[in-house]
């Protein structure tokens, strides 16, 4: 007991500790009208096979607490790793047991990618949440529509627009244990044809210290706390009833306390730097379509600790896309995107080049028979050509019931660091590739009252790349994985009931073993939870939440040799209460989370949360 309450008296988060799984009561909406637009041929849920979960306003709306990360690690399938420790630690995201880096992130339909890293994944602790209006998950593979890293899954945030009205000022407000705050301040409006959200966020806290204290040393370990600002602006300037542009710029910036490991104290730190900005253009043609969007993005990582760094990179990606509707049941899309990757700061500014073509066909309402086919063709400046391709077959039996499958192709590219690093760089590397199943079931009756769904999968992945030492990186490696997701929901008036299990194994290769072992790190086996909800009055919201994440393994780098070592598992018990201030735009939040376990590390003796609870105000004037 003497432990748990030194390590509460250390907590500095309560953006983490609000990460409660606390989700509402109609948290996740899989209802059979809902569009689905990361398809990018917006389809009804009815229409599709795709395994897609929404995470509408109803669940942002009481998220205001939360971390992109921790919203995202309460959904079937999905796992990000820190999501539950400090909140200055890094976040890795694992979709359907696909490695970290093996999912791509949207925002707003454009892809985003950080080259300056060797997973070139986007860094989830940069977009604050109270931006986001809605979040789009479709698990399995998807590299024919969004190319290279879409191998686990696609995760689709689209962010906030104008308000209705000409001018609202809107607003956050949250404090909580250990020092932790944070404020957003914005303006939103619509006038005549022009709309515009323009905020700012800031975010401060002392943190935990990211390494545990070893048995037997007296002398107290500093916290590693954060602080973050981040500026997002969107707009929407509509030219015509049939064309319309929206612009965007982001620039988020935070400074990032760590440790050198698992027992050492340190004073580390990491500034880390993001700025996007671009354009999503539209215009309708009868019954076609035309979509442009363009990005610029900058990232920088200047890491201060025994061996310092300076990461940088650039991205530019245009993709063009033509959506044209023949009749009442057959859509299709064509498009071509092309990426442009560089390290600025490496001696010659190395890049790559990827030109692409895609196109899908969809039959819908046959009957009861719906099918997607689709292709791409990539060609990299480096290695060449490579196709992938999708199968989507579902069948509506009846109303209540659809069985839906998918047999499709993936791939990853090899990084710029990979490619042109200091360390081991190869340009001989080809391209990850994956081959994946899917087959599932989903159930609703009583317009929507009782819901299941249930998902099953296999994922092999060939030509992985790994550090073979002291050759460098290398293609070699075939890994595998599999599981199923069950997702059952209730909804009886006032009251309703979301849960979920998840199940993957697989094989992959790890640098402790130095070899394919039969276990995937960072990644259970076995993680459920259900959230029952319940509106008690037409003020009040009350919600409590149960997650269970099974054992799992990881290595630890800071012994020699290196070792396996296996996490405990970890159960969370949350509770959420909202109340609407009566006849005004405010709302006060109470966010809770408790750790159940008395000893829990979320990695290798990290230092995480317990119980901590987090208070704030939203407000909306206009």
């Amino acid at each position: 007991m003497k432990k748990k309450i030194a390590l509460l008296a250390g907590l500095g988060l309560v953006q983490s500790a609000v990460l409660a799984q606390t989700k509402p009561a109609d948290s996740v909406t899989t209802l059979k009208d809902v569009v689905i637009t990361t398809t990018k041929n917006n389809q009804k849920q009815s229409q599709t096979g795709k395994v897609a979960t929404i995470i509408g306003p109803e669940v942002l709306d009481k998220s205001y607490g939360k971390t992109l990360p921790q919203l995202l690690a309460e959904q079937a399938g999905v796992i990000v790793t820190g999501a539950t420790s400090n909140y200055a630690a890094n976040k890795s995201l694992f979709v359907r047991g696909a490695g970290s880096a093996y999912a791509i992130v949207l925002i707003d339909g454009i892809v985003q990618n950080d080259p300056s890293g060797n997973g070139g994944a986007f860094d989830l602790r940069l977009l604050p949440i109270d931006q986001v209006e809605r979040i789009e998950i479709l698990r399995g593979g998807q590299s024919t529509i969004y190319g290279s890293d879409a191998i686990g899954g696609v995760i689709n945030i689209i962010t906030k627009k104008g308000a209705k009205q000409p001018l609202n000022v809107y607003g956050v407000a949250s404090a909580g244990s250990y020092n932790t705050y944070k404020g957003t301040i914005g303006l939103q409006g619509n006038v005549s044809n022009f709309d515009y959200n323009i905020s700012y966020t800031h975010v401060k806290s002392d943190g935990i210290s990211e390494a545990a204290n070893p048995v037997g040393n007296t002398s107290a370990f500093d916290k590693d706390g954060l602080k973050t600002d981040g500026v997002n602006a969107k707009f929407g300037l509509k030219l015509s009833n049939n064309f319309s542009i929206n612009p965007f710029v982001r620039y988020n910036t935070g400074t990032y306390n760590f440790d050198d490991g698992p027992f050492t104290d340190a004073a580390n730190f990491s500034i880390l730097k993001n700025l996007a900005l671009g354009t999503n253009a539209v215009y309708q043609m009868g019954s076609g379509k035309v979509t442009l969007n363009y990005s610029h993005q900058k990232t920088s990582n200047d890491v201060h600790n025994a061996y310092p760094s300076l990461l940088k990179g650039e991205v530019n990606f245009l993709d063009v896309y033509y959506n044209q509707t023949l009749g009442e049941k057959l859509d299709l899309l064509f498009g071509v995107d092309h990426r442009n990757m560089k390290l600025p700061n490496i001696a010659g500014q190395p890049n790559a080049n990827i030109l692409a073509g895609y196109g899908s066909v969809f039959l819908h309402d046959l009957s009861i028979f719906n099918l997607e086919v689709g292709g791409r063709y990539n060609k990299h400046e480096q290695y060449g050509e490579n196709w992938t391709y999708t199968i989507t077959p579902s069948i509506n039996l009846v109303k209540e019931v659809k069985l839906f499958g998918n047999i499709s192709t993936g791939f990853k590219i090899p990084t710029l660091n990979m490619l042109f690093g200091a360390f081991g760089a190869n340009l001989n590397l080809k391209p990850e590739k994956s081959q994946n199943y899917e087959a599932g079931v989903e159930f609703n009756f009583a317009d929507g009252k009782y819901k299941l769904r249930g998902a099953a999968y296999k994922r092999d992945l060939t030509d992985a790349i790994i550090y073979n030492y002291p050759q460098g990186y290398e293609n070699q490696v075939s890994q595998k994985a599999k599981g199923f997701e069950i997702e059952p929901a209730v909804k009886l008036g006032i009251f309703s009931l979301n849960g979920f299990y998840s199940y993957t194994e697989g094989n992959e290769f790890n640098f402790v073993d130095n070899g394919v072992a039969d276990y995937l790190f960072r990644r259970p086996k076995h993680t459920y939870g259900a959230t029952a909800g319940l509106q008690a009055t037409k003020d009040l919201f009350l919600s409590v939440n149960y997650r269970y994440v099974g054992s799992r393994t990881d290595g630890d780098f800071n012994s020699y040799p290196a070792a396996v070592v296996n996490l405990p598992s970890y159960k969370l018990l949350n509770a959420y209460a909202e109340y609407s201030l009566a006849k005004s735009s405010v709302k006060l939040f109470v966010d809770t989370q408790n750790i159940l376990d008395e000893k829990y590390n979320e990695i290798y003796g990290y230092n995480s949360l317990g119980f901590n609870i987090n208070a704030g105000v939203r407000f909306n004037i206009h």
